[in-house]
């Protein structure tokens, strides 16, 4: 039977990384923390006005719990998609998908982010052509 003592990991609060998506997160459960292989969960709190550099991951789902607040998730080929999101709903984004949250609100939210990966930096792909395109839409009022 294997020592479980140095295979079951406490992630504390406190701990922060900046990620390829422009944010700086609150450091949970991943690869770089505990050695997850399959699956991370990390912390992302949304300052008003913030909004993620556009970005897929590459064969990864993820699946996010807004815990506080509200934010649209823009998404899609050309961004031509978009979700408003209130507290206490999740969003799942398939693998391969182009997407961004925006805090449009006014109000900081949080989101709880899981991705099937062992690292939310794994697969990221960012799309500096849809970052020009959503921001031409958002600057459009849309």
């Amino acid at each position: 039977m294997p020592d479980l003592g140095k295979e079951v990991r406490v992630v504390r609060p406190g701990q922060t990384y900046v990620g390829k998506q422009g944010f700086t997160y609150g450091a949970g459960a991943s690869a770089e923390t505990v050695g997850a292989r399959d699956v991370c969960m990390n912390v992302l709190p949304m300052p008003p006005g913030a909004r993620a550099k556009v970005h897929y991951h590459q064969g990864i789902e993820t699946i996010a719990y807004l815990l506080e607040g509200s934010c649209a998730v823009h998404f899609g080929d050309r961004m031509e998609c978009q979700v408003a999101m209130r507290q206490g709903e999740q969003i799942f984004v398939p693998m391969d998908v182009p997407h961004a949250p925006s805090n449009e609100s006014g109000a900081a939210c949080t989101w709880i982010v899981v991705h099937s990966s062992g690292s939310d930096q794994d697969g990221i792909v960012l799309l500096p052509d849809l970052d020009a395109v959503l921001a031409a839409k958002l600057g459009a009022g849309a």
